[in-house]
C-alpha cells in the first residue's frame, strides 16, 4: 500500500516540476489571450458607438468621394454617388450664402457643402409658391452657411444636403429640416494638416 502511494506522489511531484518550468510560457500565453480579447472587446465597443453616434444623426450618411478641385465644372471627374451631390470633385469657389432661384451647378454646390454649409433644394416642376415660401422663412434663419435652390430632376420634392449626409422629403417638416440644418451647418471639412 505504501508502495502506491509513492507511486501515486511521484507523478504528481513531476508535474509540480513541469508546471514551475511552464508557468511563465503559462502567463505570456493567458497575457496574449487576454490583450487580443481586449483589443476586439475596444473594436467592438468603438464600432458600435460610431454606428450608434451616426445613426442617431439627421439623413442617410453616403460613403465620402474627397474633395478633389477642379478647374471648371465641365472638367471631366467620377460620377457622384448621391444626387444632390454630398462630397467629391468640386470648383475652387463657393455659391453665395442664401436665398438662389436658379439651380446651383453640383461641382459648385459640393464646395459649400465642404466649406460646412447646408444645402436645401426643391424640386416643383409645376411651381409650388407656398412650399418655397416656406423654405425660405426656414433658410433665413441662418445667415451664412445656408442655401435655398431649386434642383430639377431629384426623386422627392426636397433634398437636403451636407458634407456625406442626405435627406429627402416630400413635404415641409420643418422640425426635420431645422434638425438637419442645425447638426451639420458650420462643420469645416477640409483636410486637416498636422504640421
Amino acid at each position: 500500500m505504501g508502495h502506491k502511494r509513492r507511486g501515486y506522489l511521484k507523478p504528481m511531484a513531476n508535474q509540480r516540476v513541469k508546471s514551475k518550468e511552464q508557468r511563465p510560457k503559462l502567463r505570456r500565453r493567458t497575457k496574449r489571450k487576454l490583450t487580443w480579447a481586449a483589443v476586439v472587446l475596444a473594436a467592438i465597443l468603438v464600432g458600435s458607438s460610431v454606428y450608434l453616434w451616426s445613426a442617431s444623426r439627421p439623413g442617410q450618411w453616403i460613403r465620402s468621394l474627397g474633395n478633389q478641385h477642379l478647374g471648371s465644372a465641365e472638367e471631366k471627374h467620377a460620377p457622384y454617388n448621391s444626387d444632390p451631390p454630398t462630397s467629391g470633385p468640386h470648383l475652387p469657389y463657393i455659391a453665395q450664402w442664401g436665398i438662389h432661384t436658379e439651380p446651383i451647378v453640383n461641382e459648385l454646390q459640393v464646395h459649400n457643402l465642404e466649406e460646412g454649409g447646408v444645402l436645401v433644394q426643391y424640386n416643383c416642376p409645376q411651381g409650388c409658391p407656398d412650399l418655397v415660401a416656406t423654405l425660405k422663412t426656414i433658410v433665413l434663419r441662418y445667415p451664412t452657411q445656408v442655401i435655398l435652390a431649386p434642383y430639377p430632376g431629384i426623386d422627392r420634392r426636397i433634398a437636403l444636403t451636407a458634407w456625406t449626409r442626405i435627406d429627402k422629403l416630400d413635404d415641409v417638416d420643418e422640425k426635420r429640416i431645422v434638425r438637419f440644418i442645425e447638426a451639420y451647418r458650420g462643420i469645416d471639412h477640409h483636410p486637416k494638416s498636422f504640421f
